[in-house]
């Protein structure tokens, strides 16, 4: 199995950036695909999920309004959309996929907001 992100660099507050992570080796349309990101000094955060049936989400207080996750299960594809970028943002943002005891992580993308 292999999880990997894209998107990531370096973007002024407000900007956007869109993340992408292609999945392999897995029956990728089963899984639920999250999004966590870790800032230095802290612990790794859940940003957004999307469910493998029905697509339903959730996102952390911070990035509602601000982040949208979609999937296409026909490219084994999970994006993030993040617009008005905070420097609160500034981490490292990875892919997960989740189902049942089976999970998942990518390698990771840098995300830095700043100006």
């Amino acid at each position: 199995v292999q999880l990997v992100e894209s998107g990531g660099g370096l973007v002024q507050p407000g900007g956007s950036l869109r993340l992408s992570c292609v999945a392999s080796g897995l029956t990728f349309s089963r899984y639920d695909m999250s999004w966590y990101r870790q800032a230095p000094g802290k612990e790794r955060e859940l940003v957004a999920a999307i469910r493998s049936a029905g697509g339903s989400t959730n996102y952390a207080d911070s990035v509602k309004g601000r982040f949208t996750i979609s999937r296409d299960n026909t490219k084994n594809t999970v994006y993030l959309q993040m617009n008005s970028l905070k420097p609160e943002d500034t981490a490292v943002y990875y892919c997960n996929a989740d189902l049942f005891v089976l999970k998942y992580w990518g390698q990771g993308t840098q995300v830095t907001v700043s100006s």
